[in-house]
């Protein structure tokens, strides 16, 4: 038996995708701990995880990119947010590897004060990457700032170079130094993302992870047989509660559940038609398989949950990496998507009812995910890194 330590940025975007492969680690007979946001804590220790948070100071720094005033801006905003938490990752990961004392780790890709740190240890590790990364493209296939977290010089890597300085690591010159782990763990995989990309030999492209945190079946659900339409907002927050607002309008009339998660945004302050069931966090997985279609803000958790069930999306994206999974989605023909400034209630109608005829093309892209092996396959490729002995 090993013991795997892993460790996440304060966001569920970033812990979700990786459950399954922790999972999967615990199920073949090694010893898992995670640290991560403290509100997730109880669900992963019911899980059979052993789970601590993160220090409450990384927590405290919010990702407040969504107030820049155009997708540049915004990347500032994210950097100063990832520069800011780096600072305090650094103790708190050398501690929880005290505390652990771990024969893996598995290090989020924005947490680089903690991939700093295990970059320079001796406990083999591996980075867990739930979101797109390009690095080559082929001719006229576009590249968007907002896709490359880190790889803007001299702003990215500054933000790389900050606490790599703190553990007395020569600093990164150029983006193509910046993948230094062992293995990659890269959750997604064709035919959903960007043609032509060319990975470094250490990515594994595993599929996404879709386990969200087992919750009671809504009633409407248990007793509904309409169809349903799931409309879902970032649970980071950012200026998406006009999609709420203008979903719940634009398909009032229409013969159908529709089941909205307000994540971020209290959900007292939207106004529910009759046929609308409107609370803050809802389960998705079991209301995808019900459903025709998914409306949401593009991030790669619901987008990437809908796909693997075969349900077509139709995306609204506000910001991040979301303009990109948009295209993504529309150029593998398995949704739609409404720009915010074209977001009213009619072009909202229009596209979702587009979207529900695209289901054979979602189909294409489950199968994709499923190739790509799952927790199984990222459970193999982390043994590997390693040969992993038994642990007192």
């Amino acid at each position: 038996m090993s013991r795997f330590l892993a460790y996440t940025s304060p966001a569920r975007g970033h812990l979700y995708p990786i459950v399954a492969t922790l999972l999967e680690l615990k199920d073949r007979g090694h010893d898992v701990h995670v640290r991560t946001l403290a509100s997730e804590v109880p669900s992963l220790r019911a899980a059979g995880l052993h789970a601590e948070p993160i220090a409450a100071e990384i927590e405290s720094v919010t990702l407040d990119d969504w107030k820049g005033s155009d997708p540049e801006e915004g990347l500032g905003l994210a950097y100063a947010t990832f520069t800011a938490r780096a600072e305090h990752e650094v103790p708190d990961v050398t501690r929880a590897i005290e505390d652990v004392d771990p024969s893996h780790l598995l290090i989020d890709v924005t947490t680089v004060g903690a991939a700093a740190v295990a970059e320079a240890g001796t406990i083999p590790w591996a980075q867990t990457i739930p979101l797109f990364q390009h690095f080559s493209f082929t001719p006229g296939v576009p590249r968007h700032l907002a896709m490359v977290p880190f790889e803007i010089a001299p702003p990215g890597l500054d933000v790389l170079n900050g606490p790599r300085r703190t553990v007395g690591l020569e600093p990164l010159t150029d983006a193509d130094s910046m993948w230094r782990a062992p293995l990659h763990l890269y959750y997604t995989a064709p035919p959903f993302g960007p043609a032509g990309i060319e990975l470094p030999s250490t990515f594994r492209v595993v599929g996404p992870g879709i386990w969200e945190p087992p919750s009671e079946l809504p009633s409407f659900l248990a007793a509904g047989e309409r169809p349903i339409v799931l409309v879902s907002a970032s649970s980071e927050l950012q200026s998406d509660a006009v999609l709420i607002e203008t979903a719940l309008e634009a398909l009032a009339a229409d013969d159908l559940e529709v089941a909205v998660s307000t994540a971020a945004h209290d959900p007292a302050q939207f106004t529910a038609p009759p046929n609308a069931h409107v609370e803050r966090w809802l389960p998705h997985g079991p209301i995808v398989e019900r459903a025709m279609c998914v409306v949401c803000h593009g991030g790669m958790g619901i987008i990437q949950k809908a796909l693997a069930a075969g349900v077509p999306v139709c995306v609204v994206p506000f910001g991040r990496d979301q303009f990109e999974v948009a295209e993504f989605v529309v150029g593998a023909g398995a949704g739609t998507c409404v720009l915010p400034h074209e977001l009213n209630p009619d072009s909202l109608r229009t596209a979702v009812r587009e979207a529900m005829g695209m289901s054979a093309m979602a189909e294409r892209v489950a199968e994709g995910f499923a190739r790509a092996g799952g927790a199984p396959a990222a459970a193999d490729s982390i043994e590997a890194l390693v040969p992993t002995p038994a642990r007192s």
